[in-house]
């Protein structure tokens, strides 16, 4: 039994809440507090905090994701790629047809065409030996009214030995600068060349070597013979009536 002081004379409603706050300090000392589940409630909390970390990890790999779809530009989802055009290439430009000029060479200079032919100028006209008279010195002249300096013209000679047509001439009298010579034999086109003296005298030597069939004359009967200029037109021609 425990001792209680008397309670204050409060009145009738004093002493009624006294009466109920004794009751219930009685009922409390009478119950006994359970046991708190500390196991189960540290459980739940590892738990909680699990998935709070998962959430957590989500949303940062969602984050982490997202710069590469922001990246991506339009139109590069699955499908095929739209075409690129090719780059257009440049066309090369064409290298421009370089002309030889005649061989420039000094008054006497020897020039060997083939063993035996050989040919120098000097300022009176042209000089030449051929094989099948090596010592003899053959000549033409430019000088003293024999050519005509103010018309176009070609001169030829020729020689047949062992096989080998041997052709050599004058041209003189053209526009422009020589470049090239054409000559029209039994045995087809032949392509020369030409030397002539420093200064522009006006005139110089075409020469060409050629296959000859035995008996036959290596221009036929009615030759051709065409100096080009340095830009494809003709300088001068021998051609048949």
């Amino acid at each position: 039994m425990t001792d209680r002081a008397p309670a204050a004379d409060a009145g009738p409603e004093g002493a009624g809440a006294g009466r109920l706050r004794e009751a219930l300090a009685e009922a409390a000392h009478d119950v006994t507090p359970s046991r708190v589940p500390l196991a189960a409630v540290q459980r739940r909390g590892r738990r909680l905090r699990h998935r709070r970390r998962a959430t957590v990890l989500g949303a940062g790999g969602a984050l982490l994701l997202l710069p590469l779809v922001l990246v991506a530009r339009p139109g590069t989802g699955p499908g095929p790629a739209p075409a690129t055009p090719p780059a257009a290439s440049a066309s090369p430009s064409p290298a421009p047809s370089v002309r030889p000029a005649p061989r420039v060479v000094a008054p006497g200079e020897r020039v060997t065409a083939a063993p035996g032919f050989r040919l120098w100028l000097t300022a009176e006209g042209k000089h030449w030996t051929t094989p099948s008279l090596p010592g003899l010195e053959q000549f033409r002249s430019a000088v003293g009214g024999n050519i005509d300096l103010g018309t176009p013209g070609v001169s030829v000679q020729s020689e047949i030995s062992d096989g080998r047509a041997y052709l050599s001439g004058l041209y003189y009298g053209g526009r422009g600068t020589a470049s090239t010579v054409e000559i029209e034999t039994a045995s087809g086109t032949v392509h020369g060349k030409l030397i002539e003296l420093s200064g522009d005298p006006g005139w110089g030597v075409w020469y060409a070597t050629a296959d000859a069939a035995p008996g036959a004359g290596p221009l036929g009967s009615t030759p051709d013979v065409t100096v080009r200029t340095t830009e494809g037109g003709v300088y001068a021609r021998l051609a048949a009536p």
